[in-house]
């Protein structure tokens, strides 16, 4: 459930999707006591937390997870970002970060912080199977239609989505593999692999990221389980809750390992795929920061798998979101990096690194304005911009809007800021780039440059 994004938003398109009404858990009441027992799990200070024993990370020991072997890699160079359809609106800069899996690359943070969440679920007493290679196009009813996410939904429109044709696209969330896996017979599986979306440029936001699934299914014969029910009756149900309160004492232990001492809090949220739905804060650094979002799986999600009988939970996160944060790495292009200075700060399973910013060069700013047609896509200019600079662009910022009353044409004015990570720029080289953006923006956008 790819219910965290990059770094300081959540995933599955939080704007647009999720509302948050903060609340805090409540303890279980009496009523609890036999489902409880059924599901294996004990209750302390208002939630369910598996009975520890002397096990790694201080909970339970088990079996280490196992590993799925990997779907063929994918690459820049595969026919499908060129197959000429009109719907495909997947630039070279986008094709050129496929195939680099960060989260493969020993010492890389990506990787580091992937290994540090899987070694946390090989402590449990529940084996997860782990897909770290799974394939990132998918078709919408992956991405989508299995997920309960409407066609109507912002998310899915092309000023979103990197899309091949009208059926294809780049998995926007790891979540789009969920049913999948669950149609294969798996139970319990963490599922990790770069995500794309057209976003907004700054220095927390990139088209592409990574991003980490997980889901359990409980235990058919598990006392207190009711097996197949309607989705009104499930929600009130004792084990509805119970599967609920076991999912966030998992994740809290997860909190645990990567924030040690932190305060942490429960809010309810809204995800399609998950009722009731939740998301973890911890209090890091004094100040309350969005770690996961997480739910009990949604009963249509389970049916549109034919395993309408079977209960469980299912979590999301993001990893450049937790890795900027542990390790103080301030732009979030800094990951797609190759230079040395950056990679050799890391080392696998070393996550008390501090990033050490090895230079600073100045910014070089550029305006543009132009009159917006009324289809007009803000992402769509983000996009045309990173085609033209590519990783030059630190942010694009709007710094002005006007309506002109006798017309109603409405302006906008934006202020691109470039900056390299290793170089100073030339104004030379920037006035070609923005002349480049001019040129394209009125044709490409139906804008008209001021």
């Amino acid at each position: 459930s790819s219910k965290n994004n990059q770094a300081p938003k959540s995933s599955s398109y939080r704007e647009a999707l999720f509302g948050s009404n903060r609340v805090s858990p409540s303890c279980m009441g009496f009523k609890m006591a036999f489902v409880l027992a059924g599901l294996g799990l004990r209750q302390a200070a208002g939630f369910v937390r598996p009975a520890p024993t002397a096990g790694r990370w201080g909970l339970t020991r088990a079996a280490s997870a196992t590993a799925s072997p990997p779907a063929p890699k994918v690459t820049k160079d595969d026919p499908r970002f060129t197959n000429g359809h009109p719907n495909n609106n997947i630039p070279p800069h986008i094709a050129a970060l496929v195939g680099r899996d960060l989260h493969l690359l020993p010492n890389h943070p990506i990787y580091i912080i992937r290994k540090k969440i899987q070694d946390y679920f090989a402590s449990l007493d529940t084996e997860f199977t782990i897909f770290n290679g799974e394939e990132p196009i998918v078709t919408c009813t992956q991405c989508f239609d299995d997920l309960r996410i409407p066609p109507e939904h912002p998310g899915r429109q092309p000023s979103d989505t990197y899309y091949f044709d009208d059926k294809t696209l780049l998995r926007t969330h790891t979540s789009a593999h969920q049913s999948e896996h669950l149609r294969g017979g798996y139970e319990a599986f963490l599922c990790t692999g770069d995500v794309y979306r057209r976003d907004e440029i700054d220095r927390s936001h990139f088209p592409a990221f990574h991003q980490m699934e997980g889901v359990k299914l409980f235990p058919e014969d598990t006392p207190g389980l009711p097996g197949k029910i309607d989705r009104e009756a499930w929600l009130e149900t004792d084990a509805c809750k119970a599967i609920g309160d076991d999912l966030k004492a998992t994740l809290e232990g997860l909190a645990d390992v990567l924030f040690p001492g932190v305060e942490k809090r429960w809010n309810e949220d809204f995800f399609p795929f998950t009722e009731p739905s939740f998301e973890l804060e911890v209090l890091y650094e004094g100040e309350w920061l969005e770690v996961l979002g997480c739910g009990v799986i949604h009963t249509e999600v389970l049916e549109k798998c034919s395993i309408e009988h079977r209960h469980g939970w299912a979590f999301g996160l993001g990893l450049e979101r937790l890795a900027m944060v542990l390790f103080k790495i301030p732009d979030i292009r800094l990951f797609w990096s190759e230079d040395d200075r950056f990679l050799k700060q890391f080392k696998s399973g070393d996550t008390d690194v501090t990033f050490k910013p090895y230079s600073k060069y100045p910014p070089c700013n550029k305006d543009i304005a132009f009159w917006i047609p009324e289809n007009y896509q803000e992402n769509d200019f983000y996009e045309l911009a990173r085609g033209a600079a590519g990783d030059l662009v630190e942010e694009i910022k709007e710094i002005d809007a006007f309506t002109n009353p006798k017309t109603g044409k409405t302006s906008k004015c934006y202020r691109i800021v470039y900056r390299s990570m290793d170089r100073s720029l030339t104004d030379d080289e920037i006035n070609k780039i923005q002349d480049e953006i001019r040129d394209e923006v009125g044709p490409k956008l139906g804008v008209e440059v001021r």
